[in-house]
């Protein structure tokens, strides 16, 4: 086992959920950017050509999103929005893959291992992904609160199929049964996760503010309103997609944070971890 070995298997607070994700990231970039760029590559790929689309086609001004067509709309939102689930999971499948080897060898990582797993389980996320997402616009029709409650087990649902490997309807039940009595301090952490991420990615997109105020403040000095319903330009469209690209990536982040507090839950419910290291004692 390595020296810097970091033990999933625990019970951590939202302080030390936080603090483990960043020395997990610190120990392993190197290694996780590999699979990263070799398995989720292509798809990203794929989202970068879908959210250049989206962005083209949806105007961004309040002035033009009253003219835009409906139909030109939904077709750049599925696009984007199919394009997103295929990169959310290979995103998923990859870093839990690569958790779950780094777990089994102590530390180190096995690439068939991960590749296998990967290819094995990309469909059922994929799926799995979709279903939440019904879910959850059905729960947010509904008065929004039922929403938000459905919201944080659907946010662990990826990390007890990979992990436990477990089917569809399995993995949702065993979703409720781990934040039963867990629901408050779970949402907590992920809303402090999310906003952490959104402040670092914040500084990527200030050249686009930056961009986004100038030109609308000398358009406003030419007095031109038919000019400010049109102020989208390619400089433009280019900062917006590479701002929202730089948040996607960043989600990484919030991915590993799910994956300790799925390890978390599961250790106060069941002491996993605890009794593999009593067994351990004796070898």
């Amino acid at each position: 086992m390595q020296n810097n070995y970091i033990q999933f298997k625990q019970k951590r607070e939202l302080g030390e959920i936080i603090n483990a994700t960043f020395k997990f990231i610190r120990e392993n970039y190197k290694t996780l950017f590999k699979y990263l760029v070799s398995l989720v590559g292509p798809s990203f790929i794929l989202l970068v050509a879908a959210l250049s689309y989206y962005t083209y086609s949806v105007p961004a001004s309040i002035l033009q999103s009253m003219d835009f067509s409906s139909g030109d709309f939904i077709i750049a939102f599925s696009v984007l929005a199919l394009t997103l689930l295929i990169y959310y999971s290979y995103l998923y499948a990859t870093i839990y893959h690569y958790i779950k080897s780094y777990m089994k060898h102590d530390g180190e990582t096995d690439e068939t291992e991960i590749r296998s797993g990967v290819k094995n389980d990309f469909g059922r996320l994929l799926i799995l992904f979709l279903v939440s997402a019904i879910l959850m616009f059905a729960g947010f029709i509904l008065f929004v609160i039922p929403g938000i409650y459905l919201f944080v087990p659907l946010s662990i649902v990826s990390a007890i199929m990979i992990f436990k490997q477990t089917n569809l309807t399995d993995t949702i039940s065993y979703a409720f049964t781990l934040i039963k009595d867990n629901w408050w301090m779970t949402f907590i952490t992920i809303i402090v996760t999310g906003l952490l991420v959104y402040v670092i990615g914040l500084v990527f997109q200030i050249p686009l503010i930056v961009y986004t105020l100038v030109k609308m403040m000398t358009m406003v000095q030419e007095g031109s309103a038919a000019e400010m319903a049109s102020y989208s330009d390619w400089v433009l469209i280019v900062l917006q997609v590479l701002a929202s690209l730089i948040q996607y990536i960043l989600y990484s982040i919030s991915v590993i944070v799910i994956a300790f507090i799925y390890f978390s839950l599961n250790e106060e419910k069941n002491l996993t971890g605890t009794f593999e290291q009593i067994d351990n004692l004796g070898k």
